[in-house]
């Protein structure tokens, strides 16, 4: 994990953005194998740390994830997706094309099903974040 250089332009396809309360931190060649690093890098900042990252996404996701510290925002860059929020015991879909975004409340199980593979840009709130199958 590199969080050497944050002056130059980076990609967001190997990269993520820590939004910290003091300063931010580029973090370069991430792969989501070093998710744990990037918790002890981010742990400082606490609840109001972000993770910002661009995924491409092809297919619907296997699991589910929620996020107890916080909302994170979901905008579609491009291509349409079902975003499906698990809410009161029931799957709520919203439909997300190029432009169009939602927030995903805090503690709310989310995942997706892929319509037309695009890209999407995610800031959430990184810390205690939980998955499940689907």
């Amino acid at each position: 994990m590199d969080t050497s250089d944050n002056t130059s332009t980076f990609r967001f396809d190997d990269a993520i953005l820590h939004l910290g309360t003091a300063s931010s931190t580029v973090v370069r060649a991430f792969t989501w194998d070093q998710i744990g690093d990037y918790a002890e890098l981010a742990a400082p900042d606490g609840a109001a740390g972000r993770m910002v990252t661009m995924g491409r996404q092809e297919a619907d996701w296997t699991s589910w994830e929620r996020h107890p510290a916080g909302e994170e925002l979901v905008l579609l860059i491009s291509g349409r997706v079902d975003l499906i929020q698990e809410l009161d015991g029931k799957e709520h879909r919203i439909e997300l094309t190029a432009g169009t975004g939602v927030l995903n409340p805090p503690g709310v199980w989310h995942t997706s099903d892929v319509h037309e593979p695009g890209d999407a840009l995610f800031i959430t709130p990184g810390m205690g974040t939980e998955h499940k199958p689907r």
